[in-house]
């Protein structure tokens, strides 16, 4: 689940207002990413991108990284064991009772549940829906795509990931929307290490889904996570190389990239969380929690 970042952020090595934006906008910071840093009434569903250097705090202990670890499985595990469920026929809000139950069972507690108001305990997106679909009554149907975004809270700790499922025969086009996206957070994945920024990961993402006719959502981002459900830095799915947050070892955040294959404008729901392609094309989305090691990345998710 995204949501509105944390307000507090180190400005010292912010750039200047009239810099071109770090991530790939082609406007000057002050008509881009400043004008979302200045603006802390957004509601949730609306997070904007901020720059700097992240805070010396959201560097996890050992102890803390154990913890989001077994969160972290707990979520990969609800997660491997949904294809056995998700049919044509199947309604999400079957899903969402689901693993409701087994997230309790599991003596964890389903993180999306009341934040924010969100009713439901799970992320059901169908075809159109970028994120943030709301469980319902309605029967999953043959050929559509569906993700479903799992957070676990468990022992104090969370653990954010969402997987595709193809209902029965898809189209070419949307099968092939959902493996550039999967193959998109795998090449962001491949960024992660000390030393690299966050905009080698954005780049990484915009570049290959691009190159594919596809294109890359601004409006929602990855976030840091692990002793809250959301943290900075913040993690755009697109951007420059070289640029934005560096990546230091103990850092843990999501790469959730989402994919439309049409333009990437999104339009809100009246219902206030489900965002929407604006011109009513395919989204998909894949997502991990990753750990920055001495020497690479853990994906925790995986």
């Amino acid at each position: 689940m995204k949501t509105k970042p944390n307000p507090a952020v180190a400005t010292s090595d912010r750039p200047r207002r009239n810099d071109p934006c770090w991530g790939g906008s082609g406007k000057k910071v002050k008509k881009c990413h400043m004008l979302g840093d200045r603006s802390e009434s957004q509601d949730a569903a609306s997070p904007r991108v901020r720059t700097g250097r992240p805070s010396n705090s959201l560097i996890k202990t050992p102890a803390q990284i154990e913890g989001i670890r077994r969160a972290c499985a707990l979520t990969r595990d609800i997660l491997e064991q949904l294809p056995q469920r998700i049919a044509a026929g199947v309604t999400t809000n079957e899903i969402d009772r689901w693993v409701h139950d087994y997230t309790v069972a599991h003596g964890a507690v389903p993180s999306p549940l009341n934040y924010k108001g969100f009713p439901k305990s799970v992320c059901t997106s169908i075809n159109e829906v970028v994120c943030h679909g709301i469980p319902e009554d309605r029967a999953l149907k043959d050929g559509e795509i569906l993700n479903v975004d799992v957070t676990c809270t468990l022992d104090g700790y969370f653990g954010d990931s969402s997987r595709m499922y193809l209902i029965g025969a898809v189209s070419p086009e949307a099968q092939r929307l959902v493996n550039v996206t999967r193959e998109c957070l795998d090449l962001g994945i491949a960024q992660v290490r000390p030393g690299n920024f966050v905009g080698d990961i954005g780049h990484a993402i915009q570049t290959h889904a691009e190159n594919h006719g596809f294109s890359v959502v601004r409006d929602f981002v990855g976030h840091g996570t692990g002793v809250s459900f959301h943290e900075e830095p913040q993690v755009p799915h697109f951007g420059r190389k070289g640029q934005g947050p560096p990546l230091l070892e103990r850092m843990i955040f999501t790469i959730e990239p989402m994919i439309n294959a049409g333009d990437w404008p999104v339009r809100i729901l009246d219902d206030g969380w489900t965002a929407v392609t604006a011109d009513g094309t395919l989204s998909a989305q894949f997502e991990h929690t990753l750990l920055v090691t001495a020497d690479g990345v853990e994906v925790l998710t995986g």
